[in-house]
């Protein structure tokens, strides 16, 4: 059958249920959420008199729930009008209407016999064939449907998503023993092309493979601190950036996530894995019981690991628990011989054996970290999972690792490793030593552009499946490689498209991007069909690279800096003015001059985690690469639409004015940085970069022709120059905003309005890109845009414009 999912109903509004919820109503899946009716009245319904037989009390655990979670930050959504696709309810009133939807996700509370309660009623209502399945982080699958009928039990099985849904793409798939196999290829399907995660099918042993292994890493490293007499900022500096972890790293996440949360499943591991080789590990150490008493939960309780406190002058300081004397103190710095050393070494892969080879605590630290690490996973195969991949995949998906286990391994040598360990006192796996003897040195080989990794079983180098819907540039970019200077890698990604990948620091456009760039298209003129601009950084662009502009300002070298800009100008026009079709393929962080970028393309495939905007009033200037010229021209694209012009363009000048950026790519729709009807959203970052070359590739079968230059904008001239400078001179007057910033605002506003004109009339892209570029210069020689850019070098973001 061809299964569609149009709408779901999720059973518990807690942060897992009311996030899930929102996750789905991301995708735009009608969604019902319901949670149970409550046994009395609090305080506010007594006094509007209400009774527990009315509808707002009935519903008031769900919808107090919900709003709650959407007033979270971050945020669960990804636009505000998409909360409006979830209809709440409860379990008394509204049971029935789960027979009216695809899927049923149940999330109340990790008890079996509250679980089994909540299977029993839904069966009465639920319609066969519809999916239903168990968020449980931990309980064995099996034990959840006694009693259930043959259609019940075929079409259920566990989907542990990770909190926070949207953000954290790990979604485990555990089967029963009775799910059919066409309901756990849908499923995993269905979470990767819709949901946007990475599936992983897991068995169904205890906490699965992502908590399995996380808690252990995190359990390992309590344990470890004791024994090593490591402070908590020791080890946090240790196992954040640097490693491909979170800047929280290990114990501000501890914090962030709940300590009883990660109690409450290495509770159940110590429980449920008696023959686990590292069974002690599980158990808790004293300091753990201590604040567990004291109730030092983290974030929800005000203190964990650290603790925010108010100074009497009204300032606030974060001080760190001395796991000695179970006291707080005031905050230490640690550094480290070994960090040192790989400072140079922007490659996280390559930071590994270095590491290890440290000579100071930091050094020992990663040996016996990793050590204990590699010998847990390569013990869990089979039992947790009979494929490596998929460890790796859990940890890179579900605890926001940059490389998984058996990656880090490979970047260190598989033999070196088993040196490492077994200096350690630990030992592999017997199928890692079987592995070496039967010609594999490593766990994965890249061959002809795709992943393969060392399956055990079959004792040979497999391909990682589900392969064939994305591209890896790691994987292609030597062998694709088509041009290549400092700032940029061409890679060739076949049929006729070309990838410009950028390749400086932090992604940002200098120079030798402009350059690469403007290669690229020439070379794609002239041999190919099109463009994509797409990279696997964290970031796509966080914008121009001020440290240049800076330079220049300060040696007041005016001309050259002009030349700079009218460069990024002109390189942004070629975006859009070329002979094939070119596509932005923006995520994360995507400002000031790589929005412009996006700005200019034929076409944007944004991932729905893009962090968009045109933010060069921080750093005293406007946009200067076509940024202001192009949201000018967006506005005049609208007043053939809108009879009120004025408030289109203001629009558009706020966003500007106002530095604003997107909390996701949806967002960016109501800032005009993306397009509706043209631009796209990708929820799957994955696949994002072959969408964005098959739209590369329609455009061109299509038959694409070079845009003609536009020379029909309307500007508004005085009319919007004199409303302008009214509001920026209330601003001013009510100290809303510096001195400065009321310059900037007035330069921003002379551009937009097309300059001094007396009326309104029609103007070139070229006119509006003269007058962005001169305000852009004029600004530079400011003295507090100076002091702006300076601040900005010296706190280390020498990018941001």
């Amino acid at each position: 059958m061809k299964r569609r999912i149009n709408k779901v109903a999720v059973i518990g509004s807690g942060i897992m249920g009311s996030g899930i919820a929102c996750h789905f109503a991301n995708i735009g899946v009608e969604v019902l959420l319901l949670d149970i009716v409550p046994r009395e009245l609090n305080e506010k319904e007594q006094k509007k008199g209400l009774s527990l037989d009315d509808k707002v009390v009935r519903n008031r655990i769900v919808n107090d729930a919900l709003t709650a979670s959407v007033k979270s930050k971050p945020s669960p959504i990804y636009h505000k009008d998409f909360v409006n696709r979830i209809t709440t309810g409860n379990l008394e009133d509204d049971i029935s209407k789960v027979s009216e939807v695809d899927w049923i996700i149940e999330v109340v509370v990790e008890r079996l016999d509250i679980k089994k309660q909540v299977f029993e009623n839904l069966e009465k209502h639920r319609k066969p064939g519809t999916l239903i399945t168990s968020n449980t982080s931990g309980i064995p699958i099996n034990f959840m449907t006694d009693g259930r009928s043959d259609d019940f039990k075929k079409h259920f099985c566990g989907t542990h998503f990770f909190n926070p849904p949207r953000y954290l793409r790990l979604f485990e798939i555990i089967p029963g023993k009775e799910t059919s196999s066409e309901v756990l290829e849908f499923l995993k399907m269905y979470g990767e092309k819709f949901l946007g995660k990475n599936a992983v099918l897991a068995k169904d042993t205890p906490a699965f493979i992502g908590n399995r292994i996380g808690i252990f890493s995190i359990m390992s490293l309590f344990h470890t601190v004791k024994d090593m007499g490591m402070t908590i900022e020791e080890v946090d500096k240790l196992t954040g950036p640097v490693i491909g972890r979170q800047k929280s790293a290990t114990f501000r996440t501890v914090d962030v996530v709940g300590l009883d949360t990660l109690v409450h499943v290495a509770n159940g591991l110590h429980e449920n894995v008696p023959n686990d080789e590292q069974h002690d590990l599980f158990a808790l150490p004293d300091f753990i019981d201590t604040m567990m008493e004291k109730k030092w939960l983290g974030s929800k309780t005000g203190q964990g690991f650290y603790k925010k406190i108010k100074n009497k002058d009204g300032s606030s300081e974060i001080k760190s628990l001395d796991l000695d004397t179970m006291e707080y103190r005031d905050r230490k710095s640690a550094s480290f011989a070994t960090l040192e050393m790989t400072k140079s070494i922007d490659n996280v892969a390559d930071r590994f054996e270095v590491l290890i080879k440290g000579k100071d605590k930091a050094g020992d630290f990663y040996r016996k970290n990793f050590s204990a690490l590699f010998a847990y996973v390569s013990n869990r195969i089979p039992e947790i999972s009979d494929g490596l991949y998929k460890i790796d995949d859990a940890m890179k998906a579900g605890f926001g690792w940059e490389h998984g286990p058996f990656q880090i391994w490979d970047a260190i040598g598989v033999e070196k490793g088993i040196e490492m360990m077994k200096a350690e006192g630990y030992e592999p796996a017997a199928w890692v030593s079987e592995m070496l003897e039967n010609g594999s040195k490593s766990f994965y080989t890249v061959k002809d552009g795709n992943t393969y990794y060392y399956d055990i079983e079959d004792k040979k180098q497999t391909k990682v499946p589900g392969q064939d819907s994305f591209i890896i540039l790691d994987n292609i970019r030597e062998s694709k490689e088509v041009f290549k200077n400092s700032g940029v890698v061409v890679e060739d990604l076949g049929d006729g498209i070309l990838n410009v990948e950028f390749r400086s620091k932090m992604n940002s456009i200098g120079g030798d991007v402009l350059d690469g760039l403007n290669k690229a298209i020439d070379i794609a003129e002239k041999d190919y069909q099109g463009l994509v601009v797409a990279n696997d950084g964290k970031n796509f662009s966080v914008g121009a690279n001020i440290g240049m502009i800076f330079m220049m300002a300060v040696e007041q070298e005016y001309e050259e800096l002009n030349m700079a800009i009218k460069y990024f100008q002109d390189t942004m026009m070629r975006m859009r003015y070329s002979s094939i079709p070119t596509v932005a393929a923006p995520h994360g962080m995507t400002l000031g001059g790589g929005c412009e970028l996006s700005l200019h393309a034929d076409k944007v495939v944004a991932a729905a985690e893009t962090y968009t905007g045109l933010v060069e009033f921080g750093v005293g200037v406007i946009p200067g690469g076509g940024g202001t010229k192009e949201m000018t021209l967006r506005a005049s694209d609208t007043y053939e639409k809108d009879d009120v012009e004025l408030n289109r363009l203001r629009e558009n000048f706020l966003a500007i004015g106002m530095a604003k950026v997107s909390t996701s790519a949806y967002e960016a729709f109501d800032l005009n940085i993306l397009q509706k009807g043209k631009d796209i959203v990708v929820i799957n970052p994955d696949r994002q970069l072959a969408i964005a070359k098959k739209h590369a590739l329609l455009m061109a079968e299509n038959g694409y022709t070079m845009p003609i230059k536009r020379t029909d904008i309307k500007v508004l001239g005085k009319q919007a120059l004199g409303a302008f400078m009214v509001g920026t001179d209330q601003m001013a007057a009510g100290k809303y905003i510096s001195e400065h910033d009321h310059k900037i605002a007035n330069k921003l506003a002379y551009v937009m309005a097309g300059g001094d004109l007396s009326s309104s009339q029609m103007v070139s892209e070229q006119y509006l890109l003269d007058l962005e570029r001169e305000a852009f210069l004029s600004l530079t020689g400011e003295r507090k845009t100076l002091e702006r850019l300076q601040h900005m070098l010296k706190k280390g973001k020498p990018l941001r414009n």
